[in-house]
């Protein structure tokens, strides 16, 4: 890779997981088009996150990082985006109440349209078609028209992204992020969980410690940090003429940004490091993650930081691990000890949903209790290393799916059938997010003490 970087370096290499377009005159248009959008996020946001995330790196924050596995354009509507802001507060006050430092909240919203597949192919009853590849690509019906990808697709996603920004904005900034109103319908979940028992103690001292501020005159008529919110985006940098479309020159640093959201990130299928997706991520100075899967050696992890992040900027580059429940112990401390070595300053963020994907009653779905069980091991694994754990990162909806079993509700996979809504991979519903949280809190809580029993013993 040449050091001089530019917006469409990445044509000139070896891509993968790319949509075969049939008409290049129009995806040349559409991408014209697109350029002269305005930019859907701002440069000076991205570098707010940015910061926010050293501290994460620092073990001075919590990334929670969650939303749609695919966004769709049937199912785009406020009621949607309220349902998911709703509880993703939710779970950012529980476990911002149990690691007492600030959650970063990030949203995998308003651009995670695309998908890679792992076959270009799918068959049905003897008939083979085009992979569905996400809305911003083509059409979920299995029908040879339907899997035809269509560039104009793109400028829908953009009009989406645009739209679903606007609410969010408005719901971070004008009041709805209040948290009283998040403590009032986290206490409605307490009370109508069949786990309610194991919550009520965390819910009791979010109680008292907003009266004490209440009382003490912190309230959202005085402040607005009760009533707002930081709120970021960010969905996989899969599509990358879409991506170079929107990438613009920042007019206050002179540096490129990706204007389609806050944070990108470059997926396991698409890491190779002399391939286009890294080439494009390596010059766009938002902050980026990179998942990390069972296949990525130490040596190439290294690697792929050396290009990603050369300055070692803390909250640059967030490693999102995705192993599943069985390998994270087998796999993570050797990443871990190879990022110690060399002194590079990442944030590790754990995704539990990838690597937990099974087949039931003909449904692909998530047990509950192999997502947290690779939660607890990447904590564990934290723990033993002496690094933090800083983050998950989740896919999620608000709504009342059943896609995922288990959970307090005991979900099983005959429910599956019930409300198996999701156009990709399967989501936790909103239930099983929040007590995600819950249990996630209860390890922040732990992470927290263990790192400061070191300073307290050498403070006596």
């Amino acid at each position: 890779m040449s050091e001089r970087w530019t917006p469409s370096g990445w044509r000139r290499l070896p891509i993968q997981q790319v949509p075969d377009y049939p008409d290049a005159a129009a995806l040349e248009a559409v991408e014209r088009q697109l350029a002269s959008f305005p930019p859907l996020v701002f440069a000076g946001e991205a570098r707010k996150l940015k910061k926010s995330l050293a501290k994460v790196a620092a073990g001075e924050a919590f990334l929670l990082q969650g939303g749609d596995c695919a966004e769709s354009f049937d199912e785009h509507s406020a009621d949607n985006i309220r349902d998911f802001f709703r509880v993703f507060l939710q779970m950012a006050l529980v476990l911002t109440f149990a690691g007492g430092s600030p959650v970063v909240k990030v949203g995998r919203i308003a651009g995670q349209f695309a998908k890679p597949r792992s076959s270009p192919t799918e068959s049905v009853d003897g008939v083979a078609l085009p992979s569905y590849r996400g809305d911003i690509v083509n059409g979920i019906g299995f029908t040879a028209q339907d899997r035809i990808p269509d560039p104009k697709r793109q400028l829908e996603a953009y009009r989406q992204s645009a739209a679903t920004l606007n609410l969010l904005r408005a719901f971070a900034g004008g009041g709805y992020a209040n948290l009283e109103n998040a403590h009032r319908w986290m206490l409605g979940f307490v009370k109508d969980s069949p786990q309610s028992s194991a919550y009520e103690d965390l819910a009791q001292r979010m109680t008292e410690t907003l009266d004490f501020m209440r009382a003490i005159g912190i309230n959202p008529e005085t402040h607005q940090e009760v009533r707002q919110t930081d709120f970021y985006t960010s969905h996989e940098a899969l599509l990358l003429g879409y991506e170079e479309a929107l990438t613009r020159v920042d007019s206050t640093s002179g540096d490129w940004y990706a204007t389609s959201g806050h944070m990108l990130w470059i997926g396991d299928r698409t890491r190779q490091a002399d391939h286009a997706h890294i080439e494009f991520a390596r010059g766009v100075k938002n902050p980026v993650g990179l998942k990390c899967g069972p296949s990525l050696k130490p040596d190439d992890l290294i690697r792929l930081i050396g290009l990603l992040n050369p300055e070692n900027e803390p909250g640059r580059l967030t490693l999102i691990c995705r192993f599943g429940a069985d390998k994270v112990g087998e796999h993570l401390p050797g990443l871990i000890r190879a990022v110690e070595r060399e002194g590079r300053a990442v944030v590790w963020s754990c995704d539990p949903m990838h690597g937990n994907t099974i087949t039931a009653s003909g449904y692909k779905t998530r047990p509950f209790e192999r997502v947290m069980k690779e939660i607890q091991g990447f904590f564990d694994v934290h723990q033993a290393e002496g690094t933090y754990a800083g983050g998950i990162h989740l896919e999620m909806t608000g709504k009342n799916v059943t896609e995922c079993t288990g959970g307090a509700r005991a979900l099983t996979a005959e429910d599956l059938q019930d409300r198996y809504h999701t156009y990709c991979d399967p989501r936790l519903n909103a239930e099983q997010a929040l007590e995600v949280a819950f249990l996630t809190a209860d390890l922040v809580k732990r992470e927290r003490k263990e790192h400061e029993r070191p300073r307290i013993e050498a403070a006596e």
